[in-house]
């Protein structure tokens, strides 16, 4: 596996998220409180970028539709409908590096 440097921590404050596009993946990376992680940018539903929604502890809400997503695991938290778990990425802090792993 590689892993790609997405930003410097100071980039993404705590309680925001920023979308990167690596190796042809838009991937979302948040900061929950100091924590970093990454997932695909991309709602299952209907395809919106969910850096467009809104992020509220560690749970990013599709700005569509409402679907809302753990940023953590990618795991689908709620939605009227069954829709895919979002690919969730290791990420690793090196000094004041973000990276993502693929």
């Amino acid at each position: 596996m590689g892993k790609i440097i997405v930003g410097k921590t100071s980039d993404i404050p705590p309680g925001k998220m920023t979308k990167i596009t690596a190796d042809g993946r838009e991937i979302l990376v948040a900061n929950i409180d100091g924590n970093y992680c990454a997932c695909d940018d991309t709602c299952t539903h209907a395809g919106a970028s969910l850096s467009g929604g809104v992020l509220e502890g560690g749970i990013v809400t599709c700005g569509w539709h409402g679907a809302k997503f753990n940023c953590m695991s990618g795991k689908l938290e709620k939605f009227p409908a069954k829709i895919r778990n979002l690919k969730s990425y290791r990420t690793i802090i090196e000094s004041d590096n973000v990276f993502v792993e693929f």
